[in-house]
């Protein structure tokens, strides 16, 4: 494992340090899936200094496969070299009790995943949305619980709105177990975290993981001439075709003339600007193969901005009509 391949970042106010780029296994360790290719790009993973790895207990098809997989390839003998995170909240079976955040749904999914994943505890547990049918109270006392019962070391929420992160970095910060990190969607083409959200976050010193810091690839080279044939947008799959308007494409070709520029690509200059706020502990990227993400990881090499590339983003996007 290269630990200096890419700068670790302090979370929240802990003293849980998390590489710059994370990997996150939502789309490609599923079934289906070569086991050996997963195995590949997990051990390139590793060889590139990434230690954080972001499962939910939903990832696949089919549901649980993800934490399977991960579980069947993962070399036991790095397990206190890593972070692996899951999530709960999702319906997972049939019944009341199947989904949501009840102390009766969330014991038992993360019992579930614990079993999927092989381990006798994990080192984040979100709580992957807000339910607003169970008390807060409930959500935060059950997150401590785990806790307390060596299931997990830190607890974190995503896709909480800024007023409920608040409240419930306040619940559990009495309880005695403080909230380490928010996970929310955050890229050039969804700012909306800018508005309160990290702010908040800063406040309760709570770290931030981003998901989607590409805009589910469409802050790539990949559509720069248009939608590909086997393309997610062409196929449907979490990408419509319908969000690759012309005014995305534009700003995504102004984009590409910046990034030429810094010697990055698309994706990487990104990634580095996901990573220019202080306030994101890390940003979570897929990868289909090894050398996508080694590509990824190479956003690392120039993190810097000058005001002046700063300003022709901004002034990219506002002209290509896409400016938060």
């Amino acid at each position: 494992m290269d630990y200096e391949r890419q700068p670790y970042r302090r979370c929240g106010r802990s003293g849980l340090l998390l590489p710059a780029v994370s990997l996150g296994l939502w789309h490609n360790f599923g079934g289906g899936k070569p086991l050996d290719s997963q195995r590949t790009i997990l051990h390139k993973a590793l060889d590139l200094g990434i230690t954080h790895f972001d499962i939910a207990d939903r990832y696949g098809p089919p549901l649980g496969a993800a934490e399977s997989t991960f579980g069947r390839i993962f070399p036991r003998s790095l397990r206190d070299e890593v972070v692996v995170t899951t999530k709960g909240s999702n319906p997972m079976w049939d019944g009341p009790y199947g989904m949501g955040n009840s102390r009766k749904h969330l014991l038992a999914t993360l019992d579930r995943s614990l079993e999927r994943l092989g381990l006798d505890f994990v080192d984040i547990f979100y709580l992957h949305r807000d339910d607003p049918g169970t008390p807060l109270e409930e959500q935060m006392a059950t997150l401590d619980h785990m806790v307390r019962t060596g299931r997990v070391l830190y607890v974190g929420v995503s896709n909480f709105s800024p007023e409920r992160t608040a409240q419930a970095a306040r619940l559990l910060r009495e309880l005695g177990t403080p909230l380490l990190v928010h996970q929310p969607s955050y890229s050039l083409l969804n700012r909306g975290i800018e508005d309160s959200l990290l702010g908040v976050l800063e406040e309760q010193g709570v770290g931030c993981v981003v998901y989607s810091p590409l805009a589910q690839g469409l802050l790539t080279d990949r559509y720069l001439d248009g939608i590909p044939a086997d393309s997610r947008a062409a196929e449907g799959r979490f990408l419509t075709a319908d969000r690759v308007t012309p005014e995305v494409l534009t700003f995504v070709r102004s984009l590409s003339a910046l990034a030429e520029a810094r010697g990055q690509t698309v994706a990487q200059l990104s990634l580095a600007w996901a990573l220019r706020d202080p306030r994101i502990t890390s940003v979570l990227v897929g990868a289909s193969s090894p050398e996508q993400l080694e590509a990824n990881v190479a956003a690392v090499d120039n993190l810097g901005f000058t005001h002046e590339e700063l300003a022709a983003i901004e002034r990219a996007a506002k002209e290509s009509g896409v400016a938060a």
